[in-house]
């Protein structure tokens, strides 16, 4: 069996191209399977049908066929068995799974969480929702609140969404989602006046919710035009004094190379603002990093090395702009403290590029040493 992974790529009587999935037996390919081909080998016995549509040669099959071949019983999906190894399983045999593992318990709600997240992962919504209710009615939080409320809203259940976010607000002051999503609602109502008021709630709830200060742009960049939506995004900004409306907005510009100066912009804003915010110092190293402004990504980030032993983000964009730079003697230096941080993500990431670095040095000794070498 092959599936097209990519365009392109061909065999004598087979030409590969699309992004459909085909099944074709060896002898399709008699002068080797085409580069673009994935090989796939049945876990369980092929049937009669199945064999005499090979016999037949190359056929379309749909994914649900494919899966079907492969022995899965719905899309294969990665969990991890008792000793934490990934192994992959039907999408449909790990929701019956987890829905008899709650079964076997009903009143242990640990276990119809871990359900209904799977649930709401793979957009089973009303089956999510059925499950969460449950959850909800016998004493869940409010993040339980929450996540009913974002299965009603996602099948634009839009009044009892409204009802269950304001109880998951209730119970979460401190949490800007919910009123994050009650916007969401309000959108929906097409209440635009109400939409704005919850999203300005998040805001007040959390100065520092991206997703908020994203939202807000959005909502103001529909009913007023970008230009206004930046300026009253930046005068909020320089009000409330924090870098998460610029680090909003960066975002907007930063993957297209004909925007991107606008990004480096935005992000140069917030850093200004809040010159010791990580993620204002990550999106702004980041987008240099893109231009390719090595010597850039140096300097804004060398003066706060001391946040690197907290932070493995910013130690990635300052150990690769050192490396790619080739100032091996920093790297050095600046993986030797960072091997002692008590943060585990970090000291990991100190062991792992350390080794890196270690291989990429003993390449280096044996081209000089391939190069001094007389030649014959």
């Amino acid at each position: 069996m092959a599936q097209n992974g990519q365009q392109g790529g061909v065999a004598a009587g087979l030409q590969i191209t699309g992004g459909a999935a085909i099944m074709a037996p060896v002898s399709a390919f008699p002068n080797g399977v085409p580069g673009n081909a994935l090989i796939v080998i049945p876990l369980s016995k092929v049937d009669d049908e199945t064999k005499e549509m090979l016999d037949k040669g190359p056929s379309l099959v749909t994914p649900e066929q494919m899966w079907k071949l492969l022995g899965f019983n719905g899309p294969a999906v990665q969990v991890q068995d008792e000793q934490g190894r990934p192994i992959a399983i039907g999408l449909e045999d790990l929701l019956s799974g987890l829905e008899k593992h709650w079964q076997e318990q009903p009143d242990d709600l640990n276990r119809a969480r871990i359900y209904a997240q799977e649930l709401l992962k793979y957009n089973r919504l009303q089956r999510a929702e059925q499950v969460l209710s449950k959850v909800v009615a016998k004493g869940g939080t409010g993040d339980d609140w929450l996540a009913l409320g974002i299965a009603q809203l996602q099948q634009e259940k839009l009044d009892k969404a409204e009802g269950t976010l304001k109880g998951a607000q209730n119970l979460l002051k401190d949490n800007p989602y919910p009123s994050l999503h009650l916007a969401k609602v309000f959108q929906l109502k097409k209440e635009a006046d109400k939409e704005r008021e919850f999203v300005d709630k998040a805001i007040g709830i959390s100065i520092g919710c991206i997703d908020a200060w994203a939202y807000l742009f959005q909502h103001l960049k529909q009913n007023e035009g970008e230009d206004k939506a930046i300026a009253e995004i930046e005068k909020m900004a320089t009000d409330k004094k924090s870098a998460a409306p610029y680090i909003a907005l960066q975002g907007f510009f930063a993957n297209d190379d004909s925007t991107r100066d606008r990004a480096v912009t935005y992000a140069k804003k917030g850093v200004e603002i809040a010159p010791d915010d990580p993620l204002a110092l990550l999106c702004l190293s980041a987008l240099y990093g893109q231009k390719g402004d090595l010597e850039a990504v140096i300097r804004l980030l060398q003066p706060h090395e001391a946040k690197m032993s907290r932070d493995v983000r910013i130690a990635n964009n300052y150990f690769e702009a050192l490396f790619q730079s080739r100032q091996i003697e920093k790297v050095t230096k600046l993986l030797n403290a960072l091997a002692g941080s008590p943060n585990k993500e970090v000291k990991q990431f100190a062991i792992e590029r350390s080794r890196l670095v270690a291989q990429f040095l003993q390449q280096q000794q044996q081209q000089l040493a391939a190069a001094q070498q007389p030649r014959k």
